[in-house]
């Protein structure tokens, strides 16, 4: 492997820290596919010997399967450890503004069965039943050994969702979120320990584990949902901020197309080309729901993705000069050809900017798609407490 495995972080070889280490281990091997000891001895800087205790470990916990040994090396073959994509599974929630998802997956990414449900808004009680009974009929699905090794629930949703009353023409009661105890209220439902994460960041989270983030070590990531956000991603980790809310880029300040500035939340997000569709008398459900198809909105989605093309330019811009991000990631709650358009979109609009000093990040499209909310929320249960985050 050489050169390709990047470093993580340095192990340790004391007593009383081979939780550390069993992370750092377990992490190389996501993050890189199936090694031998020799491997992650060399690029961990363990010693020989404590991989092999360790390795030993995660194998009769069943976190590490032996793959073919491989031959053509001098001495002995090397054997090969990979993930049991079954080790560890978990339910990820996310709750969206117009739409919530349920999936149960395993460490590998893999959707084992998903759930759906649409609403104008979302509201706490119907939220909580539709995860009750999601996570009860997905059980199902399960075999006993797939439900043994359920480690959590993550759910990822909207920061302070209870803010959005007047764009989601909700009700004033949609303010009680701000009251909602969301640990007490999932502690009723299941036993299993709870993990929470801004939507956002959750989806930065799905796309560096699953995704592309294995090709690059320091991005920023944009999801265009009814309202646009993303997560940034430093040393190859996903960093989430002393407040939670890192990547909160809705708050951009990016020109208004009359003029003047609006946020980027108003100019790059879903709820813009929601409002414009149901303006010409169309139902706008399609727009939530999976499978997706666009095709009857096609006559809006042309200025609504120079609009949103135009916008993520100058956003980019401001984030590339604060940080030098070789690129710039962009997925959304869309189908893939409308996310290339926005992509092309940006990526022409940001060439016709001023870069003068700088080298801005290039706009790459995303590769998790729609549904990385939710993988990401499914994420934070297993990472939390096997990987290095």
């Amino acid at each position: 492997m050489g050169q390709e495995i990047r470093k993580l972080s340095d192990g340790a070889n004391q007593i009383g820290v081979r939780a550390h280490n069993e992370r750092l281990i377990l992490s190389m091997i996501q993050r890189h596919g199936a090694l031998p000891g020799s491997d992650i001895a060399k690029h961990s800087g363990l010693s020989a010997q404590t991989v092999s205790n360790i390795l030993r470990k995660l194998e009769a916990e069943e976190f590490l399967l032996r793959r073919e040994p491989t031959r053509g090396r001098v001495g002995k073959p090397s054997v090969p450890m990979a993930l049991n994509p079954d080790a560890a599974l978990s339910y990820g929630l996310k709750i969206g503004r117009r739409s919530a998802d349920l999936v149960v997956m395993n460490l590998m990414g893999d959707v084992l069965g998903s759930s759906q449900t649409t609403y104008p808004y979302p509201m706490p009680a119907e939220i909580f039943a539709y995860l009750e009974r999601g996570m009860a009929d997905l059980a199902h699905k399960l075999s006993p050994y797939q439900r043994e090794r359920l480690c959590g629930i993550g759910i990822a949703a909207p920061s302070e969702i209870w803010s959005w009353t007047d764009v989601l023409g909700a009700p004033i009661d949609f303010s009680i979120w701000a009251e909602i105890n969301v640990q007490q209220e999932v502690a009723k439902l299941s036993d299993l320990p709870l993990f929470t994460e801004n939507d956002g960041t959750a989806a930065c989270r799905a796309e560096h584990v699953f995704g592309r983030g294995r090709e690059f070590a320091d991005y920023a990531y944009f999801f265009i949902g009814s309202f646009i956000g993303g997560g940034l991603v430093l040393n190859s980790s996903v960093t989430v901020g002393a407040q939670n809310n890192a990547g909160a880029f809705g708050s951009l300040r990016v020109p208004a197309p009359g003029g003047g500035e609006l946020p980027l939340i108003d100019a790059a997000s879903l709820h813009p080309l929601e409002a414009a569709i149901a303006a010409d008398g169309l139902d706008t459900t399609a727009l939530w729901t999976q499978p997706q198809d666009w095709r009857a909105f096609e006559r809006q989605i042309d200025p609504w993705v120079a609009r949103t093309g135009d916008a993520l330019a100058h956003a980019i811009r401001s984030i590339g000069s604060v940080l030098d991000f070789e690129v710039a990631l962009i997925d959304g709650a869309m189908p893939p050809d409308v996310r290339a358009r926005v992509v092309a979109r940006s990526r022409q609009a940001l060439d016709r900017l001023d870069t003068r000093g700088m080298l801005p990040p290039r706009p790459e499209e995303a590769r998790v798609g729609a549904n990385a909310r939710a993988l990401g929320a499914g994420c934070a249960p297993i990472y939390a407490q096997y990987f290095f985050q």
